[in-house]
């Protein structure tokens, strides 16, 4: 699009399917390179990405006509696709629903530390904390039934830990 200029910095965040501790440290690096791809192929520019055992997060620079839920979509579905035939994980899906939440270029640098940190920040706090706190600070309004669907806490444990 000429004559058309933007800066649109999205963190996109997303769970495996009951939240399952599925993404292995194995193959967590494929996986953030394999979405990595997709998102450049959309694109899209990806600023940083953390594949947590249960959660994903990335933070992009997106074109002003890229949809959003196209995106997550498209990542969803492929790196889905991907897991399930390349470490024959059959039973892998991610949950329904993502978050998004916008920044501005000067808050890029301390999203991306942010999202790097993801190993460090779990220790301290749980992903249900984490996401709740992410809409209170967006002043979101949302549903708790509506949310991903959240094990007891007490039975989600990491087999890796």
């Amino acid at each position: 699009m000429s004559n058309t200029y933007s800066q649109i910095y999205i963190h996109l965040v997303f769970a495996v399917k009951l939240r399952e501790f599925l993404i292995k440290p194995s193959f967590s690096d494929h996986l953030e390179k394999y979405i990595s791809g997709i998102v450049k192929n959309k694109g899209a520019k990806l600023m940083a990405i953390k594949a947590m055992p249960d959660h994903m997060h990335l933070f992009i620079s997106i074109q002003p006509d890229t949809s959003i839920s196209e995106l997550v979509r498209d990542i969803k579905a492929c790196s889905s696709g991907y897991i399930k035939k390349t470490y024959n994980y059959s039973l892998f899906s991610w949950q329904t629903g993502y978050g998004a939440f916008s920044y501005s270029k000067s808050q890029s640098k301390e999203v991306i530390r942010y999202i790097l940190n993801q190993e460090e920040h779990h220790k301290k706090h749980s992903f249900r904390e984490e996401y709740m706190n992410i809409l209170k600070h967006f002043g979101v309004d949302y549903s708790e039934k509506h949310l991903f669907t959240w094990i007891g806490e007490d039975e989600l444990k990491d087999p890796n830990s």
